[in-house]
């Protein structure tokens, strides 16, 4: 494994980071206060390709690979996390099985678009009474005519209220369930019988919004089946476990920019007579905090290459989400202790990383799915 930057995506990171530290950190109290995120960020994000990084380049995108991917979404984790919350689920889950399982029609139809960012995308598993229990989805898909016809509820869908097209799994064989009866859909947000339910009122995340989607008697053309029909569980641990990777460096980017305002503050508060900094528990935070960031970054390149080396990632992919969350949650914690009074302050930005980070070990499959997937993996491996 060699991890030696490019000097053409160093070239990217260097100006990510100026844009996130100079333009979009700017607007992070308007996001918090309108929970919108401005459009001339938006604009600004889509003419510098950051929408279409993992979109082949036939279809306008810049298709680079998983690890190239990381490099740049740590520069974008290292900011509002709403912003980069509605970027970073269309670059992964909203847009993979579009990219990996859509026919060239399909491709051709969406991509280019969404590679721009005038199509956003996201991805609907998720419903009342199916979580962490993926395979316990109701939402039908039924054959008619020359169409799919789609009908229940997903909800918690990410990007919910604002996607164009949505990659959406249902049951088509209620008897065969997730071993044969589960199917992914191209749906667009125009479909008829596709409507936009409620949109969540959430701890943090502001920005990104997330709703329900409905579907009451809704007509896919067969065309935007993604895959095979049947195939549309295994099409779901694919995506998700792809995108887990991509969640994995944004936490790394968040851990990086607490470890860098931690340690920044540290210097600069004056108590006893002197900065912080001087103090041994202070500095045995940051280097903890150092010390998750670093692991955190190794196992999310490791995981990274091993997706460009064509390697599924059934048991990394679940390990790095668990590992690289985690750490952003210790790290997050010792920021606030660090910043005492001021981290818990909604003027300063630490208080928002906090309740930003408390999602990330719920979303894309709870970190308790992550360890039984993970020990599932373990016991197969060495069964006796």
């Amino acid at each position: 494994m060699d991890f030696t930057i490019p000097e053409e995506i160093m070239d990217m990171k260097r100006t990510i980071r100026e844009f996130v530290d100079t333009e979009v950190d700017a607007c992070a109290m308007q996001i918090e206060e309108e929970d919108s995120i401005p459009r001339p960020l938006l604009d600004k994000a889509g003419e510098m390709g950051l929408f279409g990084l993992g979109i082949p380049e036939k279809y306008g995108g810049l298709g680079l690979g998983m690890l190239d991917r990381c490099l740049l979404l740590e520069e974008l984790g290292r900011t509002h996390a709403g912003f980069v919350s509605y970027i970073g689920v269309h670059i992964g889950i909203g847009s993979t099985g579009i990219i990996e399982l859509g026919s060239d029609k399909v491709k051709e139809k969406y991509l280019p678009a969404m590679a721009t960012g005038d199509k956003l995308g996201a991805f609907a598993l998720t419903e009342p009474n199916a979580g962490s229990d993926a395979a316990g989805i109701k939402t039908t898909a039924v054959f008619k005519g020359d169409r799919w016809v789609l009908n229940g509820m997903k909800h918690f869908i990410t990007n919910g209220p604002d996607a164009d097209v949505v990659t959406v799994i249902a049951v088509t064989d209620k008897e065969k369930g997730p071993r044969g009866g589960f199917t992914a859909f191209a749906v667009e947000k125009g479909f008829p019988g596709f409507a936009v339910g409620t949109i969540e009122k959430k701890m943090g995340l502001k920005g990104s919004r997330t709703s329900e989607l409905i579907f009451e008697d809704c007509e896919v053309p067969e065309e935007n089946v993604l895959g095979e029909v049947g195939k549309g569980y295994t099409s779901a641990l694919k995506i998700l476990t792809k995108g887990r990777v991509g969640l994995a460096a944004r936490c790394v980017g968040a851990c990086d920019k607490l470890v860098e305002m931690s340690t920044r503050y540290a210097q600069q508060r004056v108590q006893f007579g002197q900065s912080i900094a001087g103090f041994q528990a202070i500095q045995w935070m940051l280097a903890e905090m150092a010390t998750d960031t670093e692991a955190a970054r190794a196992l999310t390149y490791r995981v990274a290459w091993l997706v460009d080396q064509g390697s599924p990632v059934f048991k990394e992919g679940p390990i790095v989400k668990l590992f690289a969350s985690e750490a952003l949650a210790r790290v997050v914690d010792k920021a606030v202790q660090i910043h005492g009074g001021m981290g818990y302050m909604k003027e300063f930005p630490i208080e928002r990383f906090y309740r930003d980070a408390r999602i990330t070990r719920i979303y894309e499959g709870t970190n308790e799915i992550q360890r039984m997937v993970i020990a599932g993996r373990l016991l197969k491996e060495f069964e006796l």
